[in-house]
């Protein structure tokens, strides 16, 4: 049974603290935005698709216990809701594409002029609710065509997988992006053994995708960022899958700190290196990595390890929370929910496929 980290049902939205694991698992209530928020600035719940699923549902719970005089009266809030969602964590576009779409949803539903505003806070709490399902559908999506790829280029051998970060049900709505993949890789008996990466400074490696591998009894290995090298070299690595905050338009990837540089070791070892990300994850409207707004964390995250200090109270920190993996170390492909592509051919490809860009949501 899949992790859920993610607990909804109309007026109540609980999410798994991922700050407490491996240690304890515990459900806090999100009651609103606010508290949405400052989990996601917490990082309490992390990862691009769960941040947007939790932004907006958190908006439903609010929304539920709320009464509007006018269309125009609930436009304006909702539109007010979503953009203060995107200020918690700006570097990954999920919530900023949620939010786009939303505030386009609720302009549409406002300006027709239909609907009593009862009637159009219901239809838009439903268009939020839709988020859960469809983002479990496109991740089984992302995991068949990247399995699928990976195994094609292996004579449909098992296979071993390196991964970083956390990309799983902990990270959606429950099935995952790279951690999907390897899921699929799993159900058709064809992986080997994962390797995944510790992940410092926040160690969702180490708390979170260990904890998911562990509970879905999947023959794997924890190692430290700094052995990705050797592991490669000492051992036989078939692919590279990571997951993405924010995928441009020329194919550059912002993802956890730590991935441009596998991404390099991966390209020195020939081994395919990919990209799972879903089409909320694409933004076109930025060209390339060099203009990716990169998020700075605070030293302490740094500095302690459950509050044990592990460095002097003096030195300075750099702490950025994501780095930029060009388009050219992308070797394997860009997975979505459509099929793997070349970074470079990406954005027209997305452009052909996409019907979804006025009439649903998410």
């Amino acid at each position: 049974m899949t992790l859920q980290a993610i607990k909804y049902h109309r007026g109540q939205l609980d999410i798994l603290d991922q700050l407490l694991l491996p240690d304890a698992t515990h459900y806090l209530e999100i009651a609103d935005t606010d508290a949405a928020w400052k989990a996601i600035k917490k990082m309490q719940v992390r990862g691009a698709p769960a941040i947007a699923i939790v932004g907006c549902l958190s908006l439903t719970v609010e929304l539920n216990q709320k009464k509007f005089a006018t269309l125009q009266e609930l436009k304006q809030y909702v539109e007010e809701k979503l953009e203060y969602l995107v200020s918690a964590r700006p570097t990954a576009v999920n919530m900023a594409d949620a939010s786009a779409k939303g505030k386009q949803m609720v302009r549409k539903i406002a300006n027709a002029g239909e609907l009593e505003p009862e009637e159009a806070k219901l239809k838009v709490i439903k268009e939020f609710e839709g988020m859960l399902q469809k983002d479990i559908d496109v991740n089984k999506n992302i995991g068949r065509f990247g399995a699928e790829h990976i195994l094609f280029h292996n004579e449909e051998k098992p296979v071993n997988i390196l991964t970083h970060c956390n990309t799983g049900s902990l990270a959606t709505a429950g099935y995952g992006t790279a951690l999907g993949v390897i899921r699929c890789l799993q159900e058709h008996k064809k992986l080997s053994h994962v390797y995944c990466t510790e992940t410092r400074p926040y160690n969702q490696g180490a708390r979170l995708t260990a904890y998911e591998l562990v509970h879905e009894k999947m023959d794997a290995s924890l190692i430290c960022d700094s052995t990705a090298a050797a592991c490669m070299k000492e051992h036989k690595v078939h692919a590279v899958v990571v997951g993405a905050d924010r995928v441009v338009a020329n194919g550059d990837t912002a993802n956890k700190i730590g991935t441009y540089q596998i991404a390099i070791v991966a390209k020195h070892h020939n081994v395919p290196f990919y990209v799972a990300c879903p089409k909320t994850t694409f933004d076109p409207s930025i060209e390339s990595g060099k203009d990716i707004h990169i998020e700075v964390r605070p030293n302490h995250e740094m500095k302690s390890v459950k509050g044990v200090k592990i460095a002097p109270d003096d030195i300075n920190c750099w702490n950025p929370a994501f780095d930029v993996t060009p388009a050219s170390l992308i070797t394997g492909g860009i997975i979505t929910e459509f099929g793997v592509f070349k970074p470079e051919e990406l954005k027209q490809r997305i452009s052909e496929l996409d019907q979804d860009k006025v009439d649903v949501f998410y």
